[in-house]
């Protein structure tokens, strides 16, 4: 007697391959994601070794927790969400520690300004670029957290509002009274000039 095995049968025991998206690949997130969280990161804490950590951290805990992403935000926004709670959760726990070694091993501003773009070519206005740049840096430093953060967000990574608030864990208004306080801290120590 011999049993036949009908494609019916065969087809409940076999599984459909699932479709591989870019939060299974650690590799192509590192690659597309961690130039952009550095830089974010790089300006909240102002320590390079410590952002390179929170970075790391940012993606690892991104690929750790993918099946949990719901895609209600971008993966930018997701994993910048991601980083800004690291961020302060790194702060709770080590706040003194944390701000006497930001301060110790601050971003030279004027590193920053050389990434700026200028008003002219002309040496004076990359000199006048690099003067601004140092005293919006001076300024930020004076914000709160979640000042600092919206600001970081709004004109470094030029995150639009609901994206910023999405990564910040709070509503769009509160976003957008931590920002025009911000804004108007920053400009009344720049002396009135636009930001």
């Amino acid at each position: 007697m011999a049993y036949t095995l009908h494609a019916d049968v065969l087809k409940f025991t076999t599984k459909e391959p699932t479709a591989i998206t870019e939060l299974d690949d650690i590799d192509a997130l590192a690659r597309n994601y961690r130039p952009r969280l550095l830089r974010f990161v790089m300006a909240s804490v102002r320590d390079e070794e410590l952002a390179d950590t929170v970075v790391q951290d940012t993606l690892l805990k991104a690929y750790r927790n993918r099946a949990g992403f719901r895609g209600e935000c971008t993966i930018n926004t997701w994993m910048t969400g991601i980083a800004v709670n690291l961020i302060r959760d790194h702060a709770r726990t080590q706040k003194s520690k944390f701000w006497r070694k930001v301060h110790a091993s601050a971003v030279d501003a004027t590193d920053m300004a050389n990434h700026l773009r200028s008003s002219g070519s002309s040496p004076e206005g990359a000199l006048l670029a690099r003067e601004q740049a140092v005293q919006v840096h001076q300024a930020m430093d004076l914000l709160s957290p979640n000042q600092r953060t919206a600001f970081l967000l709004r004109f470094i990574e030029e995150m639009d509002l609901p994206d910023i608030a999405s990564a910040m864990g709070m509503p769009v208004n509160t976003v957008k009274t931590h920002l025009h306080r911000a804004v108007k801290s920053v400009r009344a120590r720049v002396g009135g000039a636009r930001v």
